[in-house]
């Protein structure tokens, strides 16, 4: 029995070693952790099980045969984060470049498949040169495998896609369909087809960096949810994303204890200016409004005329969308709707409660708007608000005009609550356009016509640019002094927690993509 127990030891120490020291110090000395370095730092101590340890490939061409290295350049178990269970795959770098091969294909699927039978997370630290070309169709069919248990797990249990180093042609699709993608800057990038077939297809000339590092992916594309300085920062940043979520699409986010005293916030009376057209920041709000330093916003670089994050208020997890006054003065376009409209999915997938913030003018008019489809992607925003099952809660702190108010989780697409400030505004659109058709003929035949829309401005906003006639419609709940906003949502959330509300039976609705 020793024999046969040294030679299992001498095995999980080869195996523990990856592409050996040499390559190890390379990774270091390009300020990346190893595969393993990173499990241990983002799992609990001791917490790690290996699945697949032993595991080598099947290739016998190109002299593959004599290249074999125990656990084939991906590490695969499950162990725990502050407690949960969660599955993680992290690609060795060391090994083979991180290249995807049949047999490193399989043990990523079997914690895939391992993830939707027991009902818990799953990461990926990805970190790897793509597909190994000495297996040809294999490796391919291996990302395509991977793809194929995304696709059933998604929207069953969350999935988290860590981007640590190199993530090019097919392997950016398995993070595509994750729910969400942190990218680590410097070290990481993401792109279909690199810088050299860039040039040679479109004869332009970009670097990695610029093509698909994660500042370009994070403000330019939005295919990333959140950057990372390091990988530590990064792994910091994914625990903290689990502690907002469920286990699966079946539970409820675990509650933290929160000590309810005086939740007047006197502060929110001041923070819409008396102004209209004067600009302020809606994270002061939410600030104002959550549990301290609980909000974690998201895509923040992208289409930040909406902001979106998880917060908590009473001690419950929530999402959050809120137009941003600070750009664009908030109006919703092509970006924007796409991102909220994500977000909002991903809540209703997992049990989340939605606070909507509104202060929205309209949707972005254009050229560039109409031919990139606001028309189709401002109605994923709305078809995301209707489908969600969710508690839903809306705050109009100033602006919601025209389509864009009923866009934004309105009482006529089923919010549940709909309260507003006494700043609010609710109506077709602002008091100066509005009057300017009603009045056209009356103010062209004024002895003074600026006057005269000045007069007939005020007159339109008398009676429309408030949230009154929309309260006496019931299509405002209550309208509510700011400083009570927070009290009011925790009792709003907490009596709204066992909200059941199904849809239609139906295979899947046809969200205009």
């Amino acid at each position: 029995m020793e024999d046969k127990l040294k030679k299992l030891a001498d095995l999980r120490a080869e195996a523990e070693l990856g592409g050996g020291s040499a390559r190890i110090e390379k990774q270091h000395a390009k300020g990346k952790l190893t595969a393993r370095e990173r499990i241990e730092f983002l799992l609990d101590p001791g917490s790690f099980e290996e699945i697949g340890q032993l595991v080598t490939h099947r290739s016998t061409d190109f002299g593959m045969e004599n290249q074999k290295i125990l656990g084939d350049g991906v590490i695969t178990g499950y162990g725990t984060v502050n407690g949960k269970t969660i599955y993680v795959y992290a690609q060795d770098f060391t090994v083979f470049g991180g290249s995807l091969s049949e047999t490193h294909a399989e043990k990523i699927c079997k914690i895939l498949d391992l993830a939707v039978k027991t009902g818990n997370p799953v990461i990926g630290l990805n970190d790897s040169g793509g597909a190994r070309i000495q297996e040809g169709v294999s490796s391919l069919g291996g990302y395509a495998d991977i793809f194929y248990r995304n696709v059933r797990a998604s929207g069953v249990v969350p999935q988290i896609s860590a981007i640590m180093g190199p993530c090019a042609g097919g392997a950016v699709y398995s993070p595509a369909i994750t729910d969400f993608i942190i990218m680590v800057e410097q070290s990481s990038y993401m792109f279909v087809t690199g810088p050299n077939v860039v040039k040679t297809v479109t004869n332009e000339t970009v670097s990695s960096e610029d093509l698909g590092g994660a500042v370009t992916h994070a403000s330019k594309s939005g295919v990333t949810h959140l950057t990372a300085q390091n990988d530590v920062d990064c792994i910091n940043q994914i625990k903290k994303l689990l502690s907002y979520i469920p286990q699966n699409c079946e539970e409820q986010v675990f509650d933290l204890p929160c000590e309810l005293k005086d939740e007047l916030r006197p502060a929110l009376r001041d923070l819409v200016p008396e102004n209209a057209n004067q600009p302020y920041d809606i994270k002061e709000v939410i600030n104002g409004l959550v549990d301290a330093d609980s909000f974690y916003e998201v895509h923040e670089q992208y289409a930040d005329n909406i902001v979106v994050g998880f917060a908590r208020i009473g001690g419950k997890s929530i999402g959050i969308v809120g137009n941003q006054p600070m750009s664009l003065a908030g109006v919703l376009d092509v970006e924007s709707s796409k991102k909220g409209a994500r977000f909002v999915r991903f809540c209703d997938c997992f049990n989340i409660p939605l606070l909507v913030l509104v202060d929205v003018p309209g949707f972005l008019p254009g050229t560039d708007q109409e031919w990139n489809g606001i028309i189709t992607n401002g109605a994923k925003l709305l078809y995301a608000f209707r489908e969600a099952t969710v508690p839903r809660i809306t705050l109009i702190t100033r602006k919601a005009y025209g389509g864009a108010y009923d866009v934004m989780n309105s009482k006529h697409i089923g919010a549940d609550f709909n309260f507003a400030w006494p700043t609010a505004e609710i109506a077709v659109m602002g008091a100066k356009g509005a009057s300017e058709i009603i009045f056209r003929r009356e103010i062209q035949a004024a002895d003074d016509p600026a006057a005269k829309l000045a007069e007939k401005e005020a007159e339109y906003a008398e009676k429309f640019a408030h949230p009154y006639r929309a309260a006496s419609r019931g299509f405002i709940d209550e309208v509510i002094d700011p400083a009570e906003s927070r009290r009011k949502l925790i009792k709003a959330f907490y009596m709204l927690r066992q909200k059941v509300d199904k849809l239609p039976k139906k295979k899947h609705g046809n969200i205009p993509l």
